[in-house]
């Protein structure tokens, strides 16, 4: 098996992580195709007694902290912006640490590794990250969910995490409907309704009318994650845990251009 035939199930995944490590997926998937490039030309080889996965991610992760820009589609350096209020607030490392612990489901050792950190200094910034995260950005929530028991547990654990449901709804018309009377912060939607629609048509028609973070919840992103048409940046698969919505509602609202403006 060669390089490229070892590496293509982690991709749509590393894609996922890029997006919410640099907060575009320009910037994002440049970094992978510097690190693919890399370990395919030689120049970065992945590590002995790691898994594919886990060296993946590992060289990705050196390439983008030894980086002093961002990367363009071309995959040259570009001037990386000033970080305003939110990006002064939380440091990259630290965001680095929760996204592979909670959204990529990484362990703490596994994540130590690819950071070239102690799992100490992974579990304080873990911490620090998420505090930090919880108390700058809770805003309002719509949730689009058409089981009524996976909408209960969303908006039980969005409410502990110190954010507002404001509305749930089960269908594409219901979703808009009160999207529109409700003027959430923040979308978290189900991808099938089953009878209610599309919840992707539901989002369309909302983003139409104002912009809002969407957070898609679907029992198949490598479904959405395939890179041949425009993909949602923020995905939570089912079932879901806790610390995986926590963190990915953390990231959605923490790199939104205007809940940033708002912070």
């Amino acid at each position: 098996m060669n390089m490229t035939e070892i590496l293509a199930p982690h991709l749509p995944y590393l894609r996922r992580y890029g997006r919410a490590l640099t907060g575009t997926q320009e910037s994002g998937d440049a970094y992978v195709r510097a690190a693919l490039s890399a370990l395919l030309a030689g120049e970065e080889v992945l590590p002995e007694g790691a898994s594919p996965r886990v060296g993946l991610y590992r060289v990705f992760q050196a390439i983008w902290a030894s980086s002093t820009g961002r990367l363009d589609d071309a995959g040259s350096t570009v001037e990386t912006a000033k970080p305003d209020s939110l990006l002064k607030a939380l440091a990259a490392p630290r965001r680095a640490a929760v996204l592979l612990t909670s959204v990529e489901a990484f362990s703490l050792e596994e994540t130590a590794f690819i950071l070239d950190q102690s799992t100490q200094e992974v579990e304080r910034a873990i911490l620090e990250a998420q505090g930090t995260i919880d108390r700058l950005l809770a805003s309002r929530v719509l949730i689009i969910e058409d089981e009524p028991i996976i909408a209960l547990d969303l908006e039980n654990l969005l409410t502990e995490l110190g954010h507002k449901v404001v509305a749930t709804a089960a269908t594409r018309d219901e979703a808009v409907a009160k999207a529109r009377s409700e003027r959430p912060g923040l979308v978290l939607a189900d991808i099938n309704l089953g009878e209610g629609g599309s919840g992707i048509d539901a989002v369309s028609e909302i983003l139409a009318s104002f912009d809002i973070p969407v957070i898609f919840v679907t029992a198949y992103p490598e479904r959405l994650l395939t890179g041949e048409r425009p993909e949602p940046t923020y995905l939570i698969a089912k079932p879901f845990l806790p610390e995986t919505v926590q963190a990915t509602v953390g990231q959605a609202l923490f790199f939104h251009p205007t809940t940033r403006k708002a912070a």
